[in-house]
């Protein structure tokens, strides 16, 4: 299903988060990066997000076996996302304002967007990529409200300590108040992650 260019793309990509994700994982754990230690079930979370709503929808947005719904549907969360992500750096490392509400009103932001123009531009299921197109908008969703509620709960664990110069903005494997944010955290990466494997197996074919 998938053309070229947006394979190398989608490929490249994940490629480059699976090395950068090793790589990040040893600095945040070895104190190197401020914002404290990061869980494995977390690593995964962030760097899935990375590579599914900053490249692969902007790949897919490219498509051009994609119905045009599909294609401004993905093409306007990734810009989103690549705004919000410059943002977000600047609000963590400059400011040191970052909270979590800003990242869950934008998260609403996008799922209405992207069932706002599901609704009206509609979601057809007869092209070349079949079932694919529209599961992929419902996990696009669906991933968008798990980190809508990881947000919330990581932000009422950490009692808002994500600002000034000694901030916390990720869940550690071995504080007892994020157990509970891991597990959830693990559970809804496996359908997630088999989907995505499953997708790119199909889109190959």
């Amino acid at each position: 299903m998938l053309s070229l260019g947006p394979r190398v793309v989608i490929l490249t990509a994940l490629g480059l988060c699976l090395v950068a994700a090793a790589w990040f994982r040893g600095k945040q754990n070895s104190g190197t990066f401020k914002g404290g230690r990061i869980s494995n079930p977390k690593l995964l979370w962030l760097f899935f997000c990375i590579w599914f709503w900053l490249f692969e929808c902007a790949a897919l947005a490219f498509e051009p076996s994609l119905p045009s719904s599909f294609r401004v549907i993905f093409g306007a969360h990734a810009l989103s996302m690549w705004l919000r992500g410059g943002l977000e750096l600047y609000l963590l490392h400059v400011t040191k304002t970052w909270r979590p509400p800003m990242g869950i009103a934008h998260d609403v932001f996008c799922i209405l967007t992207a069932l706002a123009l599901a609704s009206f531009l509609g979601m057809p299921s007869d092209s070349a990529w079949g079932f694919w197109a529209p599961a992929t908008v419902v996990m696009l969703l669906f991933s968008l409200i798990v980190e809508t509620a990881y947000a919330a709960l990581f932000f009422r664990a950490v009692e808002g300590k994500t600002t000034g110069d000694d901030p916390v903005w990720f869940a550690s494997e071995e504080d007892a108040k994020f157990r509970r944010i891991n597990r959830i955290t693990f559970v809804c990466n496996v359908p997630q992650v088999l989907f995505q494997a499953a997708l790119l197996a199909a889109s190959f074919l």
